[in-house]
């Protein structure tokens, strides 16, 4: 008798903004990082990814995607990568344990949902391989580490590593020429700095121009600032920025985060010709962190952004009340702020000609934290007959 059982399992992931960037590759093929990076993962109540991965005798031959309701390519060399990795180590536990149904040999069928936009420079493609190897992974009942796992997320996107922790993630570059050693590990729980705060002021939900993966590639080949980057700036930041987490120390926190930011963007403007991801309402929003610092005489709040215009402030909740009030006296009109935040008044007011920018520019807001690492749940995305659920 043919089994014909659909097998599933869901689970969600998270999105991670690094606060030293990853920019940069030694080897395309392997997605392994010129420069070792660390980021802050965000609560999925805010952002995440869902995920069910199933699979069954009674699927047509080979595997699919569907994302946000469409069907999704998942011919290339990423994805592909991520599947084998998984499937060898699922049949090697079929091997040892012979009564297990073979589900190595079975086609996925995979569906997936975000709850935000997607390719808008929010690092959806972190939380999705996060999510997509997480999920195969529950499905196959491997019993692989975070860490094990981020060596294959890796593979389908860099950033996506990082997204299989929750809390202050650190992704090390290795020097293996197979990558062996270039993973994600937590430098700490979400729990040991919970009062993280990040506002994420969208500049443009439109996906973005170049590629990080070909901007990434022009970089290292045409900036001389780059060298410089990977082999002082990065090294220095990422013992500055493990330092701040540990003692908790926002002010210092706050300057890596601001400094490798201007650092990461320096080098695209040094690219050969020029990358700019970031835009007049981005610089309109450093100039607004800056006043708010300004006015508070200390670093409460700190920019960073990634290969994109949209600003990620990071604040402490205690000093939410000037932060965020001195963005929502210009955006109370956009959509995203919760609980009153958008009434909150500061005592920081930002001239009018920022004022105007931003106003004009930013479409929304997510308001968020820090948050936990990829969580199993009973939210499927396909039904038990196999089909994707109408939602």
């Amino acid at each position: 008798m043919a089994d014909t059982k659909v097998y599933r399992a869901s689970t969600t992931a998270p999105v991670n903004i690094a606060v030293v960037k990853y920019w940069g590759k030694r080897d395309a093929k392997l997605n392994l990082p010129t420069n070792s990076s660390l980021s802050v993962t965000l609560s999925q109540a805010d952002l995440r990814t869902l995920t069910t991965a199933s699979c069954s005798a009674s699927y047509p031959e080979g595997d699919s995607l569907m994302l946000n309701g469409e069907a999704s390519d998942i011919s290339g060399a990423r994805t592909q990568a991520c599947f084998r990795e998984l499937r060898a180590r699922r049949a090697a536990l079929e091997t040892v344990n012979a009564s297990l149904p073979k589900l190595s040999t079975m086609p996925l069928r995979l569906v997936s949902e975000n709850n935000f936009p997607t390719a808008a420079g929010l690092a959806s493609s972190a939380a999705g391989f996060a999510a997509l190897v997480q999920a195969i992974a529950n499905l196959y009942e491997l019993q692989d580490s975070p860490s094990e796992l981020s060596l294959i997320a890796r593979q389908g996107s860099g950033s996506a590593c990082r997204s299989l922790f929750g809390g202050y993630v650190a992704w090390r570059m290795g020097d293996k020429e197979d990558g062996s050693d270039s993973m994600a590990d937590l430098v700490a729980p979400a729990s040991h700095w919970p009062n993280m705060r990040a506002l994420i002021l969208v500049a443009s939900a439109a996906k973005k121009g170049v590629s990080s993966t070909s901007g990434m590639q022009q970089t290292v080949a045409t900036s001389g600032l780059f060298q410089q980057r990977i082999t002082k700036v990065v090294p220095a930041n990422m013992d500055l920025m493990e330092e701040a987490i540990k003692n908790k120390d926002f002010a210092k926190f706050a300057e890596v985060t601001m400094r490798d930011s201007n650092s990461f963007h320096a080098c695209c403007a040094d690219t050969y010709p020029p990358i700019f991801y970031m835009n007049d309402v981005s610089r309109a929003a450093i100039r607004a962190v800056e006043a708010i610092n300004a006015k508070a005489g200390k670093s409460i709040a700190a920019y960073t952004f990634d290969a994109g215009p949209n600003c990620v402030v990071y604040y402490l909740e205690e000093e939410a009340p000037t932060v965020l009030g001195a963005f929502a006296g210009v955006l109370n009109g956009v959509s995203g702020w919760k609980d009153g935040s958008a009434d909150v008044k500061s005592s920081v007011k930002l001239d009018d000609g920022l004022a105007a920018t931003l106003k004009e520019g930013v479409s929304r807001v997510i308001m968020t934290g820090v948050g936990e690492g990829p969580l199993k749940t009973e939210e499927y995305l396909v039904s038990e007959d196999g089909q994707p659920v109408k939602r």
